[in-house]
């Protein structure tokens, strides 16, 4: 499998606040903790030598709680905040060199940012909201309107383009401005807290649509949260951050199950694991997969050896066309039948590979059959079988922390 490239990539990034920033490496190198800067100095020290890279189309979430550095940091990355020292790179460019020109362009065209608070215009309608950002870098007549309804209709605003800002609910307010963001075509997102602001019931089903969205446009996001729920329900790496500094980056699953310290141990303890570890995770390869020409006695051999009383009957490209059992299978040689695709059983529990845990529960309750895990081209990716959904929601050591390394 090829490497995938790196899209951003941030080397020993600092940002202090204060009239002499380079007066504290000193005393930062000496041991000396954020409070005791602040008390010895007067200056803060927001993001404390941070080094990570995001990978192209990747959601990397950054999560935190208030003073921890986040939203510095994601604003040092556009350079809304300019960096004390360090390095930041969007595909190989350090925006360290860039000048105002040059990041007003990458702004327009490559780095977009959603923010917790919309900054919608209240007198502008929903679509002329979505078409501001087209409008500041110059676009005009049919081309702008199709980007700004495909963006629309992108997060489910199609029919309100005429309305006011004042007529939406905070989750529609939102919508906007994600859809405004969606419009300029930025290859990158950065969004700090763009739910945070918004009813729990709201929140979650933002996140849900997000998820959705993200299926269909592909972008790089760096997206900022201060809930863990949050982080490990969107991200595809996360990196948690306490007093400036990155304490630990890993997937969803390497956080809950191998916390790097006390601090994130703390943070996972109470994380309902069935909620956050997707089916990927714990998926195995089916047992046996038979294609629909093969011969069923062919098959019935390969369910023997394997000592199973399933085969997933797959066509040629890997499409599930449904499943087999041993008793049926045996059933039609005896009356004739010869090929696997004669006795196919269409009705099976199946699953997408990044459903969460507590959903799949109620497919591996129901019977004995390993449940499927297909993409959206129904391309059968493995199964997850009874004894590995229990050990994998049992992990731990019964708070929800891992067994650390």
């Amino acid at each position: 499998m090829s490497e995938v490239a790196e899209k951003i990539c941030c080397q020993n990034l600092w940002k202090v606040f204060g009239p002499d920033p380079a007066s504290v490496f000193d005393l930062v190198d000496s041991g000396a903790s954020k409070q005791e800067v602040l008390e010895q100095t007067g200056h803060v020290v927001a993001v404390k030598d941070v080094s990570f890279e995001v990978r192209e189309n990747e959601m990397f979430v950054v999560m935190g709680l208030s003073g921890s550095g986040k939203s510095t940091l994601i604003r040092c990355i556009n350079r809304l905040v300019e960096p004390t020292k360090g390095t930041m790179q969007i595909e190989g460019t350090n925006l360290a060199q860039m000048d105002q020109e040059e990041l007003r362009e990458l702004r327009r065209h490559k780095l977009s940012m959603v923010f917790q608070h919309f900054g919608l215009l209240p007198h502008r309608s929903v679509m002329d909201n979505v078409a501001f950002g087209l409008e500041v870098r110059g676009e005009k007549g049919t081309e702008k309107e199709e980007k700004v309804a495909r963006a629309l209709e992108q997060v489910g605003l199609k029919g309100w383009e005429k309305n006011r800002i004042h007529e939406l609910s905070g989750g529609m307010q939102q919508r906007v401005g994600l859809a405004r963001a969606l419009a300029g075509g930025a290859e990158t997102l950065l969004m700090d807290e763009p739910f945070s602001a918004l009813d729990p019931l709201i929140r979650r089903q933002m996140q849900d649509e997000f998820i959705k969205l993200r299926d269909t446009v592909k972008q790089t996001v760096i997206f900022i949260t201060h809930d863990l729920l949050e982080a490990l329900r969107l991200g595809d790496r996360v990196a948690i951050m306490k007093d400036g500094e990155i304490i630990q980056v890993g997937t969803p699953q390497e956080i809950l199950t191998n916390p790097e310290d006390e601090y994130v141990s703390e943070f996972i303890k109470d994380v309902p694991r069935g909620q956050v570890i997707p089916v990927k995770s714990v998926m195995e390869p089916a047992p046996v997969m038979v294609r629909c020409e093969q011969s069923l006695e062919d098959a019935i051999e390969e369910m023997k050896a394997k000592r199973v009383t399933v085969a997933f009957v797959i066509d040629n490209g890997g499409g599930l066309k449904g499943i087999t059992t041993m008793e049926k299978a045996i059933a039609a040689v005896r009356e004739g039948v010869t090929q696997a695709e004669d006795v196919v059983h269409h009705e099976f529990p199946s699953t997408s590979p990044d459903t969460p845990l507590d959903q799949v529960l109620p497919l591996v309750a129901e019977g004995n059959v390993p449940v499927a895990v297909v993409d959206g081209q129904q391309v059968l990716l493995g199964v997850v079988s009874r004894p590995a959904l229990i050990e994998a929601l049992q992990l731990g050591d019964g708070n929800g922390n891992g067994n650390q390394k």
